[in-house]
């Protein structure tokens, strides 16, 4: 199968595009490089023995993107472009509007002229808001409590409303826990382009000495240890579910909504002690204020994706660690 991958040069995408290429897809991997590293084509050329083709352009230029699929011949789209760090939406919420909402129209308006009617979108669990019930089913009630949370909240919406306008649309909606590990090989994994946003890679570079200590945000959440708890899932875990979620897709209709998670929460207290553990490094830590939009605990009852898609998570949390530590040591050191 022909698969465009927007957001592809990313951090998943470029896992996914590893499992792709493995299980003998041609895939094309669409990029503005924002938060990428043009570097990462030929890590993923070395690991799977065949290089990707790669367009470097922004998702939002339509009449650019409907070029592409036509070009390429694409018969399924996986959408991962997009601004992704909580905090970071709090503080320019309209650049994370126009990057995620007005950038899937742009796809799904050159997906509907080209014809193609397979996506699968790089969701969060950041739609199921302030939790009610854990862990979180796919019948949660949706909500948010961050402008990421609801531009991916919003994004769900027009899927379900112009899969419902065309009954001939096959999309399904992967609500990610919290991606983390990297390839087996070191060869990639998390870079982030400024200051981490996520805690494994920042935990990583407290290790090393690049970043003098973690900030722990809040400690007074009703969590066994009052830091905030969540679900961590192994990138490559992760990639494995984006490509069970394409085959199943060929035979179902309509949108459909699909956790990948563990179901397993790890507060942050725990994540040090492992990653310390890992790394045999010290990870010094200092408590700091809550984040805004933050929740005290969120973790997945990934039940649906083993029911429907045959796919579980598979590497624990010493493996995600350990990758990490080993993808780390790998990079050049500033």
């Amino acid at each position: 199968m022909n698969i465009l991958l927007t957001g592809g040069m990313g951090y998943i995408g470029s896992h996914v595009a590893i499992v792709l290429l493995e299980a003998g897809h041609h895939v094309v991997l669409y990029d503005n490089l924002c938060n990428s590293d043009a570097g990462v084509l030929a890590r993923i050329a070395k690991i799977t023995g065949k290089e990707p083709i790669f367009m470097e352009a922004d998702v939002r230029a339509t009449s650019t993107l409907t070029e592409t699929l036509k070009n390429h011949a694409i018969e399924a789209v996986i959408h991962f472009a997009g601004l992704k760090a909580v905090g970071e939406s709090t503080q320019k919420p309209l650049a994370y509007y126009a990057n995620n909402v007005e950038g899937t129209i742009s796809l799904l308006e050159s997906m509907s002229e080209v014809g193609i009617r397979t996506l699968v979108f790089s969701g969060s669990a950041t739609v199921y808001g302030e939790p009610q019930y854990l862990p979180l089913d796919e019948a949660h009630p949706t909500s948010a409590t961050n402008p990421y949370g609801r531009t991916k909240l919003y994004i769900e919406e027009m899927l379900r409303d112009i899969s419902l306008s065309d009954p001939s649309w096959r999309i399904v909606s992967l609500r990610y826990f919290n991606p983390a590990g990297a390839h087996e090989s070191g060869l990639i994994g998390e870079k982030p382009t400024g200051a981490p946003n996520n805690l494994m890679p920042y935990m990583a570079q407290v290790a090393t000495g690049e970043l003098k200590e973690l900030s722990v945000f809040g400690n007074d959440y009703p969590t066994p240890d009052g830091t905030g708890v969540r679900d961590y899932i192994h990138v490559m875990d992760l990639a494995e579910g984006h490509a069970a979620a394409l085959s199943w897709l060929a035979g179902h209709f309509g949108w459909h909504a699909i956790n990948l998670g563990t179901g397993e929460g790890y507060s942050v207290l725990d994540m040090i002690a492992a990653f310390a553990k890992a790394s045999g490094r010290d990870i010094p830590y200092r408590i700091a204020p809550r984040r805004k939009g933050d929740v005290a605990a969120c973790y997945a009852d990934p039940g649906k994706a083993l029911r429907e898609l045959g796919w579980q998570a598979r590497r624990r949390l010493h493996v995600m660690c350990e990758d990490v530590w080993r993808f780390q040591r790998r990079l050049p050191r500033p």
